[in-house]
C-alpha cells in the first residue's frame, strides 16, 4: 500500500539558509539536494557524478554535516542551513583551493568541489588531524585522475596554515 499523500508529481515548498541567505525554492516532491542546488537554485559547482553517493563529488554540508547531496531529498534540507563550493568560496579562492592547486591535487576537476567540502568540514571539527585521519575521512570522496597524496598534502598545508594564523 502507498501513502496516496506524497504523489510522485506533488510539488513542496523549500527554505533554506544557503551560502548565508536566506533562500525558497518550490522543488518536485522526489527532487534530490543535488538536482535543487543545480536546477533550482543554479549553483553548478556541486557536481553530479555517480549520483549513487559513492564517489563523493556532490558533498555540501547540511547543518555542518557532510552530505552526499545525490542522496538527500531537497526537502530534507528544509529549514537547514547549507553550504557549498560556491558558498565557501564568496570571498574568492579559499586556502584549500589555492593549496590543492598548489599541491597539483587539481586536474580534471569533476571531484574537486567535494574534496574541498569534506576537506572542509574535517578541518573544522578535527583542524589537528594526523595523516591518517585525513586519509579515513578523505575515503568517501573518489579521484579518478589519482591525486590522492596531492590531495592529502594539501589538506596538511592548509590545516598547517590556519593553526600559524590563528
Amino acid at each position: 500500500m502507498t501513502d496516496s499523500s506524497v504523489h510522485p508529481t506533488s510539488e513542496v515548498a523549500v527554505a533554506v539558509e544557503l551560502n548565508g541567505e536566506h533562500v525558497h525554492a518550490t522543488i518536485p516532491a522526489h527532487r534530490t539536494l543535488l538536482d535543487m542546488l543545480r536546477d533550482d537554485l543554479g549553483l553548478c559547482g556541486t557536481k553530479r557524478c555517480c549520483a549513487e553517493g559513492e564517489c563523493g563529488a556532490c558533498s555540501v554540508l547540511l547543518d555542518g554535516e557532510l552530505v552526499n547531496s545525490c542522496l538527500v531529498l531537497g526537502a530534507e534540507a528544509d529549514g537547514g542551513v547549507l553550504l557549498t563550493i560556491e558558498g565557501l568560496s564568496m570571498d574568492g579562492v579559499t586556502d584549500l583551493q589555492e593549496e590543492f592547486l598548489a599541491a597539483g591535487a587539481v586536474q580534471c576537476g569533476v571531484c574537486i568541489p567535494g574534496q574541498v567540502m569534506a576537506a572542509e568540514q574535517l578541518l573544522q571539527t578535527n583542524p589537528d588531524a594526523s595523516r591518517d585521519e585525513i586519509r579515513d575521512v578523505m575515503s568517501g570522496n573518489l579521484c579518478r585522475c589519482a591525486s590522492y597524496q596531492r590531495i592529502v598534502e594539501a589538506i596538511q598545508t592548509a590545516a598547517a596554515g590556519r593553526r600559524t594564523d590563528a
